[in-house]
């Protein structure tokens, strides 16, 4: 018989944020840096929201901390203990928009991802100056996130603001 060198995990979103948030999860140091382009990070949190599939990610187990870096810009309370060997980008743009986190490009400036969310219309879009004028959007989905944000207080702000629009 084989022995099995591999095994399936279902980590929630929650789940792979708090592990890259605290360190356990970060990046061997061969990985290629951040290449997406924002317009790339909407598309991914389109299909998440529309429920479409987004690819497995791979992890590897590592015991080697000298071998690996962080995602984001942000300290770390841990070495690694897996590394992200087939999902970097798709990890790095989720962990970057939920935590309001700089995302290291590949000229290697720290950059944030503003994506905005237009609730009536399901859309959402790169935040540049016009949405960010445009009422009917909150203007980056990382405060929904936001360890500091009240949901309620969000969505008050957001109704308010389109009543001034009207």
């Amino acid at each position: 018989m084989s022995e099995t060198v591999f095994k399936q995990v279902n980590y929630t979103l929650g789940d792979l944020v708090s592990y890259v948030e605290l360190g356990e999860v970060g990046l061997p140091d061969i990985q290629r840096p951040f290449i997406w382009k924002n317009a790339k990070v909407r598309d991914l949190f389109d299909s998440m929201y529309r429920g479409y599939p987004v690819g497995y990610m791979l992890l590897w187990q590592n015991a080697y901390e000298e071998d690996s870096k962080a995602i984001g810009t942000d300290g770390k309370q841990k070495p690694p203990r897996l590394l992200i060997v087939d999902g970097q980008q798709r990890l790095t743009s989720l962990y970057a928009v939920v935590r309001g986190i700089p995302v290291v490009r590949d000229n290697y400036d720290a950059e944030a991802i503003e994506i905005a969310f237009n609730p009536l219309q399901e859309k959402f879009e790169v935040a540049d100056a016009a949405v960010r004028r445009d009422k009917s959007y909150i203007p980056n989905i990382s405060r929904v996130w936001s360890k500091e944000s009240d949901l309620f207080d969000l969505l008050d702000d957001y109704i308010d603001s389109g009543q001034e629009a009207a």
